[in-house]
């Protein structure tokens, strides 16, 4: 009899999961343990289906030490897309809540349970598994090594969706630290933290067990990324639990020193899982799509060592005005001013790297994908500095105008780069020519880049208006807006916004159905992209 050591973990864990519900004191708990239950009890069915009761045989065509182990890849790569859409979903829904506060359904489905449900989704679950899939893809391609620890990358693959199902109805029904980012209850971050322990142990014996004797600098963009989130997410969450059978738990921090700790966190968050992680997607990715060699190995290097080290330290800069120490206000700003230095290098390195293949830009929407997604990093590592410097920050603050800057970055550059690395990866893990349509990438493309055009734009605008109404004062001294006057003003921004982030989910719809097509082994006869073929000019 042949078990795989998943069904054995996912038995248990159901098991444990059926006694919590049975004996929990606290009816959120009971209510999410029974979520658990379901979750798992749908996951042993599904694995026993595929048990071997039979002798294993020699000649079964099961991979061997010297393969590639890229089954965990497929399954990322149609994670990363199928938590995309439902990411983009759920944004244009909270988007279209603030629009039009009716859509607000209590208690699951009103703008406060759903934004967080939507930022987990986007950052963790859609950016999560898209680093998850490359990384274990990259580690192995650059070292040219089989990933280590057998099964332990399925137990890491499985291990990040339960948590992403967890975290997301624990939003739902009201299970949060209730803190600025809404962090999942203690017995969720517990699980991550083993998940991203053995995450850690699979890149890191990976790389030791290597057959090229130089570590490729994507490998430590990747594994600064899984390092420090693992630092980042442990301290943060540091709670005491109520009870070991209720959600309650009270965090280790308090006041300004919570405050603190949880923009130190967040900011690294972006840092290190936002651009940390995705800049050893465009080391690899685009020099592969391109055909070049990346433009500056050396400018890699003085690139990632810098960007880890100043980025630590920019945190303090979202508590401009506040109880923060002045002191560490000012060394969050200038730090922050000095990120655009390093950022800036990688930016131009990823852009020079199509030298002598500028025209892929024209002849190939993957690359031109890759492309829009590095200028975005460029901007949005230009408005970030410039946004904390102090008198920046006095208008900004609180203000739409940093819900544009985020979802510049965010849709611009870890959106678009994420989507060239599974265009690019799709067909290579699938065995297929080419993807079922490079049409339908351009149309992507397109309906991406306006998408996101419309959101940031409206949003800037929006956020500046904010700001200035916020402050006028009349000759008396008195506000000349009232904070209702000036939330009415934001409704045509809001639903531009909506029709902005509604084009972008459109075109992750189109991605999807075309890689759908691409797995399903089908290809389409279309005519050239215009200007992707050379026009023959008449001889001289």
């Amino acid at each position: 009899m042949k078990f795989g050591v998943e069904t054995v973990a996912v038995g248990i864990g159901a098991f444990l999961a059926l006694l919590g519900a049975a004996f929990a004191a606290d009816s959120l708990f009971e209510a999410h343990m029974w979520v658990l239950f379901f979750v798992l009890l749908v996951s042993v069915v599904l694995l026993l289906r595929k048990a071997s009761f039979g002798a294993v045989k020699a000649a079964s065509g099961e991979a061997t030490e010297s393969e590639y182990f890229d089954e965990v890849v497929k399954y990322g790569a149609v994670a990363t897309m199928f938590w995309g859409v439902v990411g983009f979903l759920v944004g244009v829904v909270i988007a279209a809540q603030m629009a039009f506060p009716d859509l607000n359904i209590e208690p699951w489905f009103n703008f406060g349970r759903m934004r967080p449900l939507h930022t987990s989704a986007v950052v963790f679950a859609f950016g999560g598994n898209a680093l998850l899939a490359t990384s274990f893809y990259v580690v192995q391609r650059t070292t040219r090594a089989r990933l280590w620890g057998g099964n332990a990358a399925w137990f890491v693959f499985w291990g990040y969706q339960l948590f992403i199902i967890m975290a997301a109805t624990g939003y739902l029904l009201g299970i949060t630290q209730s803190r600025e980012y809404a962090e999942p209850e203690w017995y969720v971050d517990l699980w991550l933290t083993i998940v991203w322990v053995v995450y850690l142990l699979v890149f890191l014996g990976t790389l030791f067990k290597r057959k090229e004797p130089h570590i490729y600098v994507a490998n430590w963009f990747y594994l600064a990324f899984i390092v420090t989130i693992a630092m980042l997410h442990i301290v943060n969450n540091l709670a005491v639990p109520v009870s070991f059978l209720g959600v309650k738990s009270y965090s280790a921090f308090a006041g300004v020193q919570d405050a603190l700790t949880q923009w130190w966190y967040g900011h690294n968050a972006v840092g290190f899982f936002l651009t940390a992680g995705f800049l050893g997607m465009m080391y690899y990715f685009i020099p592969k799509q391109v055909g070049r060699p990346v433009y500056s190995y050396r400018l890699s290097i003085v690139h990632f060592w810098s960007l880890i080290f100043l980025y630590i330290w920019a945190g303090p800069h979202h508590l401009h005005y506040t109880a923060l120490p002045d002191w560490a206000q000012t060394l969050g700003m200038v730090f922050s001013v000095m990120l655009w230095m390093p950022s800036w290098g990688g930016m131009i390195n990823g852009l020079m790297t199509l030298s002598g293949a500028w025209d892929k830009i024209r002849t190939d929407p993957i690359v031109r994908m890759m492309v829009i997604a590095v200028a975005f990093y460029g901007m949005s590592t230009f408005e970030g500095p410039v946004m904390s410097i102090k008198a920046v920050n006095s208008l900004s603050h609180y203000t739409d105008w940093t819900i544009g800057h985020v979802h510049s970055g965010a849709l611009g550059w870890v959106g678009m780069i994420s989507f060239g690395a599974i265009y690019y990866l799709v067909p290579k893990l699938w065995h297929r020519e080419r993807l079922y349509s490079l049409r339908l990438v351009n149309w992507h493309f397109w309906l991406a880049t306006l998408g996101i055009v419309v959101y940031a734009a409206v949003m800037w605008v929006a956020g500046i208006q904010q700001g200035l109404m916020w402050r006028e004062y009349d000759d008396q001294g008195f506000l000349v807006y009232s904070f209702a006057e000036s939330v009415a003003a934001m409704k045509p921004y809001y639903i531009l916004r909506t029709i902005g982030g509604a084009l972008y989910l459109v075109g992750g719809l189109v991605m999807a159905y075309n890689i759908f097509m691409t797995i399903r082994g089908h290809e389409r006869k279309e005519a050239p992209i215009p200007g992707s073929q050379p026009a023959m000019q008449p001889a001289e």
